[in-house]
Parts: C-alpha cells; structure tokens; sequence
C-alpha cells in the first residue's frame, strides 16, 4: 500500500493559498506582541515623569511586563501541546498576547514545506518588524496629542481585530498526527490542497517522526536522530504513559533532547536579553548622556522628539536585518547564521562602551539591532525544528520562557545602570552575555537546514 507523510504532503502542494491565510493569522499574532514590546520603550519615560519615580523603579515596569511574559510563554506553551495549535491560539489572544508568539511560530512552521522554511520564517518576521514601526508611528501621533493611556488602548486593537477571524483557522496536521487522529488530519490536508488547486500524493497517510532506536548503544544527539517511518500515528511511550507538563519537561531533558534544550535556554535568554536591551537603549542612552553631563533629569518634553525620531530609525532596522537572515539561513545554515550576527552585534555595540554623539549612536544602534533581529529570527526557527512535533510547542514555550527572563532582567541593566550613570558597566554586560551566545551557538549538536520537522 502506497504510504506519504506530512512533509511529503506540504512539499507536493507548495506553499499556496492556504498558506498564505495562516502566514497572515499568525503575522498578527506577532503584530501584536511587537507592539507590547515597543510600547515600553515610550511608557517608561512618561511614567517616569509623570510619576516622578526613579530610575530603578522605571526599569521594574519593564521587568513586570517581561514576567508577565513568561508565565504566558510556558502556558500557552503547554496549551499548544496538550489540547491543541487552535486553542492556543485563541487563549494567547484572547489574554492579550501575553508571551504567546512561540504559539504561531510553531503553529504556521507545521505548514510549511521543509526545503523553503528558513525563508517564510524570515517573510513571518517581517510582522514583528511592521510591529515595532507602526508601534513607534502610532507613538509619534498620539503621545503628542493625547496621552500613553490612549496609546495602551490603541495598541491592543490588533488582538481584539484577530479574534472574529479564528474560525478560518485550520488546525495543524502534524498535531492531529500526533493525537492519532488521521483522519482529521488527512481532511486538514485535502482542505489545503484543493485550496492550492493542487492534489496529495497518492495512498495513505502516515506519520513520520525521527526517534531514537537504542538508548544506550548511542554516544551524541546527533547521532540518535533516525528517520523512521511508523504505520500508525502515536506518541512516544514517554509522553503517552505520563501526563502534563512533567512528562514534556521529561522529555525535554531526555538523553537525545538535553544538549539542544539547555543550550537553546541560554541562547534564548541571552538573544533576549540584547535584543529587548537594544529597544530600551534607544530611549535611554541620549537621556542618559544628558542627565549625567549636567547632573539633572531633563523633563518629559525636551527629549519627545529624540525619543520618536531614534525609536522609528532603529525599529527601521529589523528589515536589513530580516534581509540578513533570508540570504543567510538556507545557505549558511542555522548555526552560523545565528553565531555570525550575534558577534556582529557585539562588533556594533563595542564603541557605545564610551559617550558618542546623537548621530553615531543612533546609526550603532541601528546595526547592533539589526544583526540582533536577524539572529532571533533564525533562531525562532531553529528552535522548532530541533524539537518533534509532541513536545515542539512546550519545548518553544519553555525556551521562549527562559528569554523572557533576558527581558525580566535587561531592563536592570539597560535603565537603572544607565540611569545611574553607568553606560560603561551597561554596554560591558550586553557584550559578555553576546558573546557567549554566539560561541553556544556554535555547539548546538544539529544542524536542521534542510531537514524535515517531526
């Protein structure tokens, strides 16, 4: 009897019409999640002034945020698993994209046809992107006019916009493999296909997983990582005899899995840690070059068009840097890409150790975030290609977790030092934890391009 996989159903098809509605879906999933991330580099300042708080105090608004955060990123995370792509995504924007974005990259990567996902990964970021920029546009209108209340409302219309729109979301193939639901999946399958006015390969469908044959006779991940192709659809013996999040974090931290996963943690934490710095420098670095020298705190309207004008260039950024990681990715691998932009970020951040004028900072700054943006993007990919697909949500959650403490913690670094005037202290941190990163990043133990997700 004739037999084809998932992958061998995506690849026949082509990335078409079906497609095209989860790329959008999910793109306004990150939509969202990048303008609750902008938002901070404009609230901290107002508040601040408003309030009349300190710096240390300023930075904890932030580091809430980012908490908040990470409770979600494991949630939605373990949802995602458990009860389905669909359903994480309806409580993920439904609570409003609290940590959420680890969801719709996992749910649309299960849509895409192995050879060319590097590349729709990067046209995915590209909602960040459009995030961050209409974020730092929409500040650049209403905080003149009106107040950061109206802001906080208005950033939340892309979460209320997403929810009449969820029941033309179909759920993800390889999850209903997973749940050993076929023919579920066979219909998701055939749905897409006639939509891609294409057909699926003839015969049935199976369920093809990478597993691990001998547990003791195998020395490296690397090498435990086997195509096998399974008659029926099930989940490994150690999911499915335990459940919750214990046996997923089992799992995760089983023999063929725990080299990726503690090193996907730190990678995560420390790419999060630079990138949300990166945002917080924007605002902080000319205010804090300012106060220092004349060892007062400048109000709120002396530095609002300095703070929109470098807010909007450096949000500018993430598209070369989105251009960066599209040539990079499917040539060079994921790796190498990854370790290569995290030491030219290092590169571009090195001379802000030292006071530089307006121009020069704001055009460091627009590289370093650049480069950051590129290797989070490859490494939001990454992240979900290592992991098969029974624990690939709440393996992502897990680590998208561990970066949003990189959030909880940069702020402390990024606006108490800095308030403080210590830019040197600051700039030294962000550079140490760069460069580990880049360096784990060479030891990750598999190289996924090109290779199919199980």
């Amino acid at each position: 009897m004739e037999t084809y996989t998932t992958d061998d159903a995506l690849t026949n098809m082509g990335f078409g019409r079906s497609q095209a509605l989860v790329l959008v879906y999910a793109g306004m999933g990150w939509v969202a999640e990048a303008m609750e991330v902008m938002l901070l580099s404009f609230l901290g300042p107002f508040v601040r002034e408003q309030w009349n708080i300190s710096p240390q105090s300023e930075s904890m608004l932030s580091s809430v945020v980012f908490a908040g955060m990470l409770i979600g990123a494991c949630a939605w995370g373990f949802v995602s698993d458990k009860y389905g792509r669909r359903t994480g995504l309806l409580f993920s924007t439904m609570f409003t994209r609290v940590g959420g974005s680890h969801v719709f990259i996992s749910w649309f990567l299960e849509f895409v046809p192995a050879q060319n996902r590097g590349t729709w990964m990067v046209i995915l970021s590209l909602f960040w992107t459009l995030g961050t920029i209409l974020e730092a546009s929409l500040a650049w209108v209403v905080l003149p006019a009106l107040n950061w209340r109206w802001l906080l409302a208005l950033t939340a219309l892309p979460c209320v916009l997403m929810l009449p729109f969820f029941g033309l979301t179909p759920e993800s193939p390889r999850y209903l493999c997973v749940q050993n639901r076929m023919a579920d999946a066979t219909a998701v399958l055939e749905r897409m296909a006639s939509a891609n006015q294409s057909d699926l390969p003839p015969g049935v469908l199976i369920y093809n997983r990478e597993t691990k044959t001998d547990h003791d006779n195998l020395a490296s991940e690397s090498e435990c990582l086997l195509p096998i192709r399974e008659k029926e659809c099930k989940v490994d013996d150690a999911v499915s005899s335990e459940s919750g999040s214990l046996a997923a974090l089992r799992m995760l931290l089983s023999r063929n899995l725990l080299k990726s996963t503690l090193l996907l943690w730190f990678v995560f934490y420390a790419n999060s840690f630079a990138y949300y710095g990166i945002v917080l420098l924007t605002s902080q670095l000319s205010d804090a070059n300012r106060s220092c020298a004349s060892g007062v705190i400048f109000g709120l309207h002396q530095k609002d068009t300095n703070i929109y004008k470098d807010t909007f260039i450096t949000s500018l950024a993430e598209i070369p840097g989105l251009l960066l990681s599209a040539c990079l990715v499917d040539w060079f691998g994921r790796k190498a890409s990854m370790w290569s932009m995290m030491f030219a970020c290092c590169a571009f951040l090195g001379p802000l150790v030292f006071h530089q004028n307006e121009l020069l900072t704001t055009t460091l700054l627009f590289g370093a975030r650049a480069c950051a943006m590129g290797s989070f993007t490859v490494l939001c990919l990454y992240a979900p290609e290592v992991y098969p697909t029974y624990v690939r949500s709440t393996g992502s959650g897990i680590a998208t977790a561990i970066g949003r403490v990189g959030g909880v913690v940069c702020p402390l670094v990024a606006v108490a030092l800095l308030g403080s005037c210590h830019q040197m202290e600051a700039l030294v941190v962000f550079e140490v934890v760069l460069c580990l990163a880049a360096v784990a990043c060479m030891f990750f133990p598999v190289e996924t391009k090109g290779r199919g997700m199980e």
